[in-house]
């Protein structure tokens, strides 16, 4: 006798099936945060079009197998509001600046993603129809069940988020399993491994601990709401063709990659 689907429940109350893994695999729907820096290569701004297709490639391969993909994406590569912030601009002005280079970027992975040969939707939490489908929960859900990779731009809309922010509350809203948060590094360190060689990983970490250390795992804000849902963040190293290639792969298929935050 199979089980039933565990059932979760949203904010409003409907039932939100538990999507089952595809064979092999560890994860059924995943939510994989991309930064915009991830975008950019070597070049330090913009978009390294090479390194955006091996990304889109990679996320094929992994959608190839069943897993249903969501995408939150930075912008970081264009325009940081923070940055914007410490050169005099007005903190929500330049956030908004920020939020219409995610779409930038979203737009560019979902062109690189069809090359592939995916459908792919992008949606914005800031209205540009367009350009992108509005924010819209039930949408989201419904291209993920008929097998095309969603992508968010625009954070979550509001001046004084982040894009681990936005990729918290959209991972809990169309009830991933985890948040996958792709960067530079292996995982998460007690120091800078750029500034200390003998900087030690962590492969498993509780919210509380990374929140009492400081660790840059997420923004605290992000990291809370994680806790407080019990969402799983998996921080592992996305570097194109190199070290880190394969790894949203084999974090899939539930091999030992990065750090996970849990409790």
């Amino acid at each position: 006798m199979v089980d039933a689907p565990k059932k979760l429940r949203t904010q409003e109350g409907e039932p939100l099936a538990k999507v089952p893994p595809p064979a092999g695999c560890k994860y059924g729907r995943i939510l994989l945060k991309l930064s915009g820096e991830a975008l950019q290569g070597g070049a330090g701004y913009g978009i390294d079009p090479a390194l955006l297709d091996s990304i889109a490639r990679e996320v094929a391969e992994v959608h190839a197998l069943g897993v249903q993909v969501a995408i939150v994406i930075g912008g970081g590569n264009i325009f940081r509001g923070i940055a914007g912030t410490a050169q005099g601009m007005d903190r929500a002005t330049a956030d908004y600046m920020g939020m219409l280079a995610t779409v930038m970027n979203a737009i560019a992975l979902q062109d690189a993603l069809e090359r592939s040969g995916v459908h792919t939707r992008v949606q914005s939490a800031i209205t540009m129809q367009e350009l992108a489908e509005p924010y819209i929960r039930r949408r989201a859900i419904r291209h993920l069940e008929k097998g095309r990779i969603v992508i968010f731009g625009g954070g979550t809309g509001n001046p004084f988020f982040t894009t681990d922010t936005a990729a918290s509350l959209r991972g809990m809203e169309i009830g991933a399993d985890v948040v996958m948060k792709a960067t530079k590094v292996d995982g998460v360190y007690d120091q800078d491994p750029k500034k200390n060689p003998n900087a030690k990983m962590f492969e498993r970490l509780s919210y509380i601990d990374a929140l009492k250390m400081g660790l840059k795992v997420m923004d605290a804000t992000a990291l809370s709401l994680c806790m407080d849902n019990k969402m799983p963040i998996l921080v592992f190293n996305l570097a194109g063709e190199g070290k880190g290639a394969g790894n949203v792969l084999r974090a899939v298929r539930g091999e030992a990659v990065g750090t996970v935050v849990k409790d």
